[in-house]
């Protein structure tokens, strides 16, 4: 039998239900099935969708929109050649149906043929007074074609269509910070808040922006009013306390994330910020309560670990420094960062052997700073394996060649590994290089000072210098 509906969508989408448990046929109209695929598509019930889409149709074998949401199904599941087909068919009926060209362009995006996926929303685009979607869509092609100031356009027009339209107003932003231009976004938002004052994402995006230009008052003052429009959005207050850290104004940035905590579950970025302003005001017992908490609360958050490893170095508490940081690498092994801290920890514990292993650990996992390179050739120096020293140095100076300080101390480790030609050859680089630095070598290797072809070679440079 065959009952008909004429319930609301959401009972719409009950009895659709309930008609597939059942012998029993329902009839819907077709705006009733539109609504019932959109609920499905849009919670990833894609099969309950598509049954609904062949329903629909034995049902409303002509109609276009349940045709077009085929279509988008098809799409969804990268059957191109099917969907263009029955697009090809569509058009013949109706030529000037803007959601044909929507679905072209769809296709062509999926494919990564962006401009011509531009090129059919943009014939959409003169066939509809209803343009939001479409300027949407056109934002995002542009995103992915990197042409940012295009985007940024597209998206300002679905701003002009929709205040509340947040999505639209994140993207804005994005394209001015990826084009750098500040002040073009502070411009945007001011406008955009004399419509709407109350808007607190818009402050706090205008308060972000002030913060990046390092106008810290300005972005107090934005993010006081975003907080006014809403006392409860946690972002705000973060931001907030960010910039009163920013000023040094610690308690008042410890309030301020300590809000953020009384709002919602406690997070471990909040709990790590507030063991920060801790530390600056010489509370030690609370940063350290703070930072126990940052690792409880994410175990795996790296900036913890190495939060509580720098606060127990810093009292020079080496062994508990030693234990954190060891947890840190039992929970990822394969962070150079981990590797480093643990290094230079061993060195403070004059424990070489070990602080070798570390840093070969730092480096094999991509670490190349400077300061990795130096210390590691002292690490082995001390140990008196010089060749070892000079290679990591060598291998060093590949990434920083014009770094005068490396080559001054490769220069002492040829020396101690009595390869003179080799010691004054880099010597002689390293004084060209910079000769303001031969102070380091000379405090370095105290021994050499004396060596008499050494003071000649430093007299003879420091002379044509000169």
């Amino acid at each position: 039998m065959a009952l008909d509906s004429n319930e609301f969508p959401e009972k719409s989408i009950s009895k659709f239900e309930s008609m597939l448990k059942t012998d029993d046929v329902y009839f819907f109209d077709a705006e009733d099935f539109e609504e019932i695929i959109h609920h499905y598509l849009n919670n990833g019930k894609i099969s309950l969708g598509k049954k609904a889409i062949q329903i629909g149709l034995e049902q409303h074998p002509n109609s276009l929109e349940l045709k077009l949401l085929r279509v988008e199904v098809l799409v969804f599941e990268d059957k191109y050649e099917v969907a263009e087909r029955l697009l090809d068919e569509l058009q013949t009926i109706d030529a000037h149906n803007e959601e044909i060209f929507i679905q072209r362009a769809n296709i062509q995006s999926k494919q990564d043929n962006h401009q011509e996926a531009v090129n059919l929303l943009l014939e959409a685009l003169h066939l509809t007074d209803e343009n939001f979607d479409i300027h949407s869509l056109l934002g995002m092609e542009y995103l992915f074609m990197d042409d940012y100031e295009k985007a940024k356009r597209s998206f300002m027009k679905c701003v002009e269509f929709d205040d509340a339209d947040y999505s639209s107003l994140y993207n804005v932003v994005y394209c001015y910070e990826f084009l750098e231009d500040f002040d073009g976004a502070i411009h945007f938002l001011n406008q955009y808040l004399e419509r709407n004052p109350y808007s607190e994402v818009a402050w706090h995006q205008l308060g972000k922006i002030y913060f990046s230009k390092e106008m810290y008052n300005e972005a107090l003052t934005s993010f006081d009013f975003a907080i006014i429009s809403d006392d409860s959005f946690i972002g705000a207050y973060f931001e907030k306390a960010k910039v009163l850290e920013k000023l040094g104004r610690y308690n008042e940035a410890i309030e301020n994330y300590e809000t953020t905590i009384s709002i919602e579950d406690p997070t471990s970025h909040a709990y790590l910020r507030i063991g920060r302003c801790h530390e600056k005001l010489g509370n030690n017992d609370l940063a350290k309560y703070y930072y126990y908490n940052t690792v409880h609360e994410d175990p795996l958050l790296d900036k913890g670990w190495l939060a509580i490893t720098d606060f127990h170095s810093k009292l020079e508490n080496y062994e508990r420094a030693l234990y954190y940081i060891n947890k840190a690498i039992n929970i990822d092994g394969e962070n150079p960062i981990y590797w480093k801290k643990s290094a230079k920890i061993y060195l403070a514990l004059n424990n070489f052997d070990e602080a070798d292993f570390a840093y070969k650990q730092a480096v094999d996992l991509g670490n190349y700073e400077l300061d990795t390179w130096l210390n590691w050739a002292e690490v082995l120096r001390k140990v008196g394996d010089f060749g070892s020293s000079i290679q990591v140095l060598v291998q060093g100076l590949e990434f920083y060649p014009e770094n005068a300080e490396l080559v001054y101390k490769l220069a002492g480790v040829y020396l101690k590994n009595n390869e003179v030609l080799n010691a004054k050859e880099k010597l002689a680089q390293a004084m060209h290089m910079d000769i303001e630095k031969l102070q380091l070598f000379e405090e370095e290797f105290p021994e050499f000072q004396k060596v008499a072809w050494l003071r000649n070679l430093v007299s003879e440079i420091k002379k044509t210098s000169t």
